[in-house]
């Protein structure tokens, strides 16, 4: 039996101080500690931002302690992860004396409180006033007693914040990976064809811990008479390894649909190919044509999740009758199944990968059975509304544990 419990009365009684911050660091709630530990009250600072509240000591030039927080809030910000700081020297300023400070030490952590949408919704900042610990340090000779535990304490101070200084450029080098994994991700997923289709929507979400660069791909093809193809694959595993092959494969199937428009008959290419690149093999694949003389979509998939058409009523059909299995798993090749089906305009046609709807603790059928439904609830949207609504609704718009590929295409 669930215990009743008044989360809002122990977070007042808590002893120790906690500040709750917005994604704008503007402060929302505060425990009873926080107030006595800095001598304000709630009107004082309910609805201010955190650096206007406690700004900066002007009489101190060495003083970083707004500088730091700011870095550890932004990091928590960006992370969605917790994030310890070293011993802080953070005067606040007196409330009975304006303009003057009083020097407080503090030992800080971060921790960001997720929403619905995987997004940081609010900040818990909770900090421990070390004031005493650290003005209480005794005094000595160098070499008495006394003497040895205040080196002791100042060389454990020095290596804490030395920690912090590591740890930041430690960031900033992953800081700067990332992004040159996320411009070669971006150029890898670069379709030229897309620019001539308003009408389609692509994202890609990758896999959180990631450094963007993934094996999941989507891609979009102009055809002769109008007719355009759309595609998204799915290659086992993540990294540059994984992202190689991934632009090999896409590359390879991108250049077979245009010589072979059937669908069946460019993935089979696709699967012969596979063959020859080491880590290919079990890769996942579908590729839609839509013909819009004849308003017909024409489909094949190799072992992956079935596409879904949206119709303007809400119903939702599984493009599911030409299903095979993923590229490479038979042992001799064998010619693959494609199916065709009628729409109408204004439907909506959405292909993913698995990492939208895969989750450890639930049936794949599940996941099917929301998206479905998401999109029946989300009809007559535009594409790229239509796409953001997916993935909010998932709950993976700030990725998932698999990265993710989607198209949205309004028929």
């Amino acid at each position: 039996m669930k215990p009743n419990i008044d989360y809002q009365a122990l977070f007042v009684a808590t002893p120790s101080p906690y500040l709750v911050l917005d994604p704008g660091l503007v402060i929302v709630d505060v425990n009873q500690a926080y107030l006595q530990a800095t001598g304000r009250s709630r009107q004082d600072l309910i609805g201010q931002y955190v650096f206007d509240a406690f700004p900066a000591n002007p009489a101190d030039e060495d003083a970083d302690g707004v500088q730091n927080l700011n870095a550890s809030l932004q990091r928590v910000l960006q992370s969605r992860q917790p994030d310890t700081m070293a011993v802080q020297k953070y005067d606040i300023p007196v409330p009975s004396l304006a303009g003057t400070f009083e020097e407080r030490w503090w030992s800080p952590i971060n921790t960001p409180v997720l929403g619905p949408d995987g997004q940081v919704a609010w900040i818990i900042h909770r900090v421990e006033d070390v004031t005493e610990f650290v003005r209480s340090r005794p005094t000595g000779p160098p070499g008495g007693p006394r003497g040895r535990r205040e080196v002791i304490e100042a060389e454990l101070y020095a290596r804490a914040r030395e920690l912090q200084r590591l740890n930041e450029e430690l960031r900033q080098a992953h800081a700067r990976e990332r992004q040159v994994a996320l411009t070669l991700q971006e150029a890898m997923l670069h379709s030229p064809d897309l620019d001539r289709h308003p009408d389609i929507a692509v994202r890609y979400v990758p896999a959180v811990g990631s450094l963007n660069v993934c094996g999941d791909w989507y891609d979009v093809v102009d055809l002769p008479d109008g007719a355009f193809a759309v595609a998204v694959g799915d290659v086992v595993g993540h990294g540059l390894e994984a992202a190689a092959v991934m632009g090999m494969l896409r590359s390879a199937l991108s250049a077979a649909v245009r010589a072979l428009p059937d669908p069946a008959r460019s993935l089979e290419v696709l699967g012969l190919y596979a063959r020859s690149i080491e880590g290919a093999l079990a890769t996942t694949a579908v590729q839609a044509v839509i013909d819009g003389s004849r308003r017909q979509i024409a489909y094949s998939s190799a072992g992956h999740p079935p596409p879904v058409l949206l119709h303007p009523d809400g119903s939702c059909d599984l493009l599911d009758q030409a299903t095979d299995p993923p590229l490479g798993a038979r042992p001799d090749h064998v010619p693959r199944p494609q199916a065709a089906v009628s729409y109408t305009p204004g439907d909506h046609l959405v292909l993913y990968t698995d990492g939208l709807i895969e989750r450890r603790d639930r049936d794949i059928d599940e996941g099917l059975q929301q998206l479905t439904d998401t999109l029946s609830d989300h009809v007559g949207m535009s594409p790229e509304r239509l796409a953001d609504a997916v993935l909010s609704r998932l709950g993976v718009a700030g990725g998932a544990r698999d990265d993710i590929a989607l198209i949205a295409v309004r028929l």
